[in-house]
């Protein structure tokens, strides 16, 4: 049985790069691939600790969580096409101009 200190470590990791990806990058599409990292990392965490306790809740939350995360890729991709449409690119500082 593997510990739960290394799922949470692996969590972390994966939770910071996650992080990283979401300062450092302009293209919508590098922001839409750093959200889903953090939610994987949450989904791990919840079922770490589902493990760990022995019961399922946390696996019950992961499912409900991997809904979400489909539903704001559903709704990412269609900002990022009007994006594409309008701007010529998914560069998220050429967004600016939409503004009132």
């Amino acid at each position: 049985m593997v510990p739960p200190q290394y799922y949470l470590v692996l969590a972390a990791a994966i939770f910071c790069i996650g992080v990283f990806g979401l300062l450092t990058r302009r293209n919508a599409l590098m922001f839409l691939m750093s959200v889903e990292l953090m939610l994987n990392a949450a989904n791990i965490n919840l079922v770490a600790f589902s493990q760990y306790w022995g019961n399922v809740t946390g696996q019950t939350f992961g499912l409900f969580t991997m809904a979400l995360a489909a539903a704001e890729v559903a709704v990412g991709l269609g900002i990022i096409l009007v994006l594409y449409r309008n701007f010529g690119g998914v560069d998220v500082t050429d967004a600016t101009t939409m503004r009132w």
